[in-house]
């Protein structure tokens, strides 16, 4: 039996319905295997520079540094899918274990299986698995001496563990190092919105729905989505990522093509009325009507979806992604001035967007909106919600980025692009979830 009453349409990027009467369970991290696939291969696939590593052999600039005298010019590049297999042979527990490594371009892309990731506690055993296997299997092939094969470890690992992050390393995950989380279950909320940006190719739909995603599995890890704060959390993703009962499509929709910020509220309040979501409490001498809802969490995912619309028909109209946290304040300020009731996460969202209109393009102006991740010392307050809004942004930003997606991320787009879970997220959790209603 399902736990909650809540039962949802969920809708793909095209306003098609393509799953019904779906129990909001069956969209939990916990249960549904599309977001259970997504969390495993962010953790398991790495990202393996063999021109970045021969450059630097060739040249002695390894880890930051460069160290004349000590140059090792070996055609890796040349040799990729002999590396490749050599590899696999370190990193595998056992045939058929999931374990892959093929080559891309210039790079070898690994998946490291699971029975290796759950030899250990952090989810850096993929990085650093591959880094090993990768330090060794060059200095295997081509007999590297043993007084030049440090040289072969800086040029892969970076200057780790002078630094205690992977500085000038050859190895890249979509992951940051532990000691750069704010605290426990940051790991998947430290991924910046530009790399959802590239995995989903600017699609602003299913860019919103991969954000939501790593968001709320991030709240899970961090015992926010436990007991009464499940069901909340659960609905925010339905509704603002998955575009539960077609809300979020509709509402960028009807207000597109001249919508505002304002529209769009009107809309989402139309909405939230209609279903019932909200009614008015009081009417004031003034003919000001004060809402209240029996809901809160509902409330709080509708808020959530026309915070997102609300952004993709403001940035869309500019194609310029800096607008992105004054449309996050002022849709969350002329919210609860015109219901009454809280803006997006209960006012988190709403300060947040204070806070990142100066770090991200203002007097401060350290980095465009793409470079901000639910990790940020200015986003990370509201939990869940924030960051689809600000990756939806980027997906429809003209251009006008400093550091654009395909200048910060287009790695990633390399090594996932194949990956149906990361480009599609919408259908593929959509199809998992049909089959868990049959067992709920």
């Amino acid at each position: 039996m399902p736990k909650y009453d809540d039962v949802i349409d969920l809708y793909d990027d095209n306003g098609k319905r393509i799953a019904k009467d779906i129990p909001l369970e069956a969209i939990s991290p916990l249960r549904n295997e599309a977001i259970k696939k997504i969390v495993s291969l962010t953790k398991r696939t790495i990202a393996v520079d063999l021109a970045g590593i021969e450059k630097a052999l060739k040249s002695g600039a390894v880890a930051g540094a460069m160290i004349k005298g000590k140059e090792i010019d070996i055609p890796l590049v040349k040799n990729a899918n002999k590396i490749a297999k050599i590899v696999k042979e370190k990193i595998q527990v056992y045939d058929g274990d999931g374990t892959e490594v093929t080559v891309k371009g210039n790079r070898l892309v690994a998946i490291v299986p699971e029975a290796r990731m759950n030899a250990g506690i952090e989810y850096t055993t993929g990085f650093t698995s591959v880094a090993a296997a990768t330090t060794e299997a060059i200095i295997d092939e081509f007999k590297v001496p043993m007084y030049e094969a440090n040289m072969v470890k800086a040029a892969v690992w970076g200057r780790y563990p002078q630094t205690i992050t992977f500085q000038g390393a050859n190895v890249k995950s979509i992951l940051e190092v532990p000691q750069n989380n704010e605290g426990a279950g940051f790991a998947l909320r430290n991924i910046m919105a530009n790399h959802v940006v590239a995995l989903v190719n600017r699609n602003a739909m299913q860019g919103t729905a991969l954000s939501a995603i790593f968001e709320q599995c991030g709240s899970y890890e961090m015992g926010d989505l436990v007991g009464n704060f499940e069901r909340g959390g659960l609905l925010s993703l339905a509704y603002e990522g998955l575009n539960a009962d077609n809300m979020l499509y509709t509402l960028v929709k009807k207000n597109g093509k001249t919508g505002t910020v304002g529209t769009v509220i009107e809309s989402l309040m139309d909405r939230a009325i209609a279903d019932g979501v909200i009614k008015v409490k009081e009417t004031l001498p003034s003919g000001y009507k004060v809402y209240t809802t029996k809901d809160l969490p509902k409330w709080n995912a509708y808020a959530a979806t026309g915070m997102v619309a609300a952004v993709m028909v403001n940035i869309g109209a500019a194609r310029a992604a800096q607008g992105v946290p004054g449309t996050v304040l002022y849709y969350n300020d002329l919210l609860e001035h015109e219901s009454g009731l809280p803006g997006v996460d209960y006012g988190r969202a709403e300060g947040v967007g204070v806070g990142m209109s100066f770090f991200s393009h203002s007097i401060y102006g350290g980095g465009g909106p793409g470079l901000f991740h639910g990790n940020h010392v200015v986003t990370r307050h509201a939990k869940g919600v924030l960051i689809p809004a600000v990756t939806a942004a980027n997906c429809l930003d003209g251009g006008t980025q400093t550091f654009s997606a395909e200048a910060t991320s287009g790695l990633f787009k390399e090594v996932f692009g194949d990956v149906e879970e990361f480009a599609r997220p919408m259908q593929c959790v959509a199809a998992e979830a049909k089959k868990v209603k049959k067992k709920l």
